[in-house]
């Protein structure tokens, strides 16, 4: 059912136009500092990792657009997904030839995961979402996947090719941009992992939508003021802090995964 009236956005300080992606908005909530860093243009540098679930998305994309992609023909697939678009990232991590042969192997591998996967209803791959609900704020994401279910509604699936970890704050923020965005709730958000076979899901409903307008509005507001008055914001240390780009100068994140490594 069409929200209404339709879903309202809190008020945020005023500030220079803030772009606050799934990504940045899910940073925020586990570190504001490295959130915003994000802002600054402070990335995490490539990790190989990241890069296989790069591939990964693609070559799931490559399989929703035109069809299953046969054994045979994955890792020349593979190889044609990096040339259009991962060749940079590939760049950065300086894999040899037998580094990105296993990297393809780990690729395959979820990929035939996904091949058992239902995909009844589908209706659209790497969907951007998009909402500007106060001036010079963008809220950004893109779902792997949306799914038309006639009685259930709109479903908005998120894959992982790692541990889900806690999924829900990104899977809520998509709740949000669809519904600023199309003036509806989706029937249902979901997270899969194809490394672990563990997938969480969740009805959303308008208050807990608006619940993740506020935080988000919230997060708008603090990364402004920051930028504005060149400030720093709290830190806290996690498993997020080994690939982060603050990590050299964040006495808390090195200590974080010092801890890790020992």
């Amino acid at each position: 059912m069409p929200l209404d009236p339709p879903l309202a956005f809190p008020s945020v300080a005023p500030g220079d136009p803030v772009v606050l992606s799934a990504s940045t908005f899910v940073t925020f909530l586990r570190c504001p500092e490295q959130a915003l860093g994000r802002l600054r243009g402070m990335f995490p540098a490539e990790s190989r990792p990241a890069f296989a679930g790069k591939l990964a998305h693609r070559v799931f994309a490559r399989h929703l657009a035109s069809g299953p992609i046969p054994e045979g023909a994955l890792a020349a697939a593979c190889r044609e997904e990096i040339g259009a678009g991962l060749n940079p990232a590939l760049a950065d991590l300086r894999l040899r030839p037998r580094q990105l042969e296993g990297v393809i192997e780990e690729v395959a591998v979820l990929y035939r995961r996904f091949c058992r996967l239902g995909l009844e209803g589908f209706a659209g791959a790497e969907v951007m979402l998009e909402a500007v609900p106060a001036e010079g704020v963008t809220l950004r994401g893109k779902v792997d996947a949306i799914f038309d279910e006639k009685e259930a509604g709109t479903r908005l699936t998120d894959w992982k090719t790692g541990s889900l970890g806690d999924p829900l704050p990104q899977l809520s923020f998509y709740a949000l941009l669809f519904a600023l965005e199309r003036a509806d709730l989706p029937g249902r958000v979901e997270a899969v992992s194809l490394a672990s076979g563990e997938r969480v899901e969740e009805v959303p409903t308008r208050s807990g939508v608006q619940a993740t307008a506020e935080a988000a509005a919230a997060a708008v507001s603090h990364l402004r003021r920051a930028l504005a008055a060149n400030l720093h914001l709290e830190r806290s240390a996690g498993p997020w802090c080994r690939w982060c780009p603050l990590l050299d100068e964040c006495e808390e994140g090195r200590a974080a995964t010092a801890l890790l490594d020992s």
